[in-house]
């Protein structure tokens, strides 16, 4: 078995060869199809961004090396038996940073993964935990597998193996690193992890909290699943509500009426869709990998995700039109665009073909720095990943404070604020004259329960992190995506300097 660990020396073991240069730079089809050759990949298009970001921050040079450098990374290889065959398993976690602990960042089960991809994926998330204020330094971990090749059984015997090297290498706790869901991966691999976790710590009373997104009934917090989704809701609404936005693209700033067109039917694009539409918005497009649907009416979403369900694919959906071409639909003109799936989607070669009017990102790194620059120059407003899909970590820190606190939220107060609410509602009864319905009087002093109180965590947090945002790029004349990691960088080299240093100097 081969594992490397290092600390602050990453780039500098993968200059002197410790980690091939096919290992850290593999790319897709699936990435690849919209950019040009000479865009840069992924890791360093996140470099890029920080760069830009960093010329408006108040961190000295030596602060922002510090930040922007991955702290330590491990990779493993590990074998497993497939149809009778030995196939070596590699998997990776990187720990962007440590500034805050734990680290937090999800595990991803997916052909593609490769280090840069981690490493990229875990500074974003330190830079998200940050934005929205979430206590938490940046993580990634990923497993290089295609999860439909695999079956139940196996992929549980991959996922706990992969625990066991987090375990033994230290790369996992509910100090230390708590993953999470991605893309191949959900509640069922989580309990997995947790369980492994808590076999190999049976002494730790907190072990529950090892990991987040979690199924209900093994520790996980009601909310979780749709957070992602709600938060892009969230999101969005904000920068709508904002006269300078609505002047530039000319829009009436209300979510009822707005057209959508969404990329990724996953669970981020599914909850973001549905969300939309329940309050109004009219979903257009909804783009997958194969095909696409569109109707210039709106879609039903629930309908057409049972179809999918039913049949594997929209194809043969009555109720739209299905183009075969799908990526074509990301051109198409709408109010708002939501990428919901993959890295690199908007590249150099479709970005000028983009008519949407603002971009929300719901991805990770959708958006290439040179198509970026493209779209702002076409005065596309951008609503950038680190803040809008941060719904999913803001959630992860309340499932992992409920997992320490032991006690699920609302239980202690639920039927005192009830109780509370009663007493004041016979007050106001007793000088109206008129005593309310019983369905009137379980409405006013309905106590929240705790879907409830998660939902209004996330408003709350998403709505501060807007407003923030757009302070700072009113204050500096930049745009929402260099104004949000100018925030992050700020708050993280604040941070860093109150915590000071033991080793750094003498």
């Amino acid at each position: 078995m081969y594992y490397l660990v290092h600390k602050y020396s990453l780039r500098l073991a993968a200059r002197r060869g410790a980690l091939s240069a096919s290992a850290r730079l593999l790319s897709t089809g699936l990435t690849d199809f919209a950019t040009e050759d000479n865009e840069p990949k992924f890791l360093k298009a996140v470099e890029m961004f920080f760069d830009r970001a960093a010329r408006y921050s108040d961190a000295s040079e030596e602060k922002l090396k510090h930040i922007k450098s991955t702290d330590s990374v491990l990779s493993v290889t590990f074998p497993m038996d497939k149809d009778g065959k030995t196939v070596m398993i590699r998997g990776y976690r990187s720990q962007h940073s440590r500034h805050r602990l734990p680290c937090k960042g999800g595990i991803r089960f997916s052909s593609e993964v490769d280090l840069q991809e981690v490493e990229a994926l875990s500074a974003l998330m330190t830079y998200k935990c940050a934005v929205v204020d979430v206590p938490f330094g940046g993580g990634k971990g990923g497993i290089m597998i295609d999860p439909k090749d695999w079956t139940e059984a196996e992929l549980e015997r991959i996922t706990r193996r992969f625990t066991l090297e987090l375990c033994q290498k230290n790369f996992i706790g509910p100090g230390v690193d708590v993953p999470a869901p991605d893309v191949g991966t959900g509640p069922r691999e989580m309990g997995w992890i947790a369980d492994t976790y808590r076999n190999f710590n049976p002494q730790d009373v907190n072990g529950t909290a090892c990991v987040t997104g979690k199924a209900l009934a093994l520790g996980g917090v009601r909310g979780r699943t749709e957070a992602t989704g709600l938060g892009v809701y969230y999101g969005v609404r904000e920068f709508l509500s904002f006269p300078e936005v609505q002047q530039k693209i000319k829009h009436h700033g209300n979510i009822e009426g707005t057209s959508v067109i969404i990329q990724g039917f996953g669970n981020v694009g599914y909850w973001a869709s549905k969300f939309f539409e329940a309050n109004g918005a009219k979903v257009i497009g909804i783009v997958e990998h194969d095909v696409a649907a569109y109707s210039k009416n709106g879609i039903n979403i629930e309908q057409l995700s049972l179809w999918r369900k039913e049949n594997g694919s929209f194809k043969g959906f009555p109720d739209a039109q299905i183009i075969d071409k799908p990526m074509s639909l990301l051109e198409a003109e709408c109010d708002v665009l939501i990428p919901a799936a993959l890295e690199r989607q908007i590249g150099l070669r479709n970005a000028h073909k983009i008519k949407a009017k603002l971009i929300g990102e719901a991805a990770n790194g959708p958006i290439t720095p040179g198509a970026d620059e493209v779209l702002r120059k076409n005065g596309t407003i951008i609503v950038p990943d680190l803040l809008l899909n941060a719904g999913g970590v803001c959630v992860s820190y309340f499932e992992w404070a409920k997992n320490l606190s032991h006690l699920r939220f609302g239980r202690m107060n639920k039927r005192w604020d009830e109780r509370s609410k009663g007493q004041l509602l016979a007050l106001v009864e007793g000088n109206a004259g008129r005593p309310l319905s019983e369905v009137e009087r379980r409405q006013l002093i309905h106590g929240a329960e705790e879907h409830e109180l998660v939902y209004s965590g996330l408003e709350d947090t998403i709505i501060v992190a807007c407003n923030e945002t757009r302070q700072t790029a009113i204050e500096k004349n930049i745009d929402y995506r260099t104004a949000a990691l100018a925030n992050a960088i700020n708050k993280i080299a604040i941070s860093l300097t109150g915590s000071g240093s033991i080793f750094t100097h003498a």
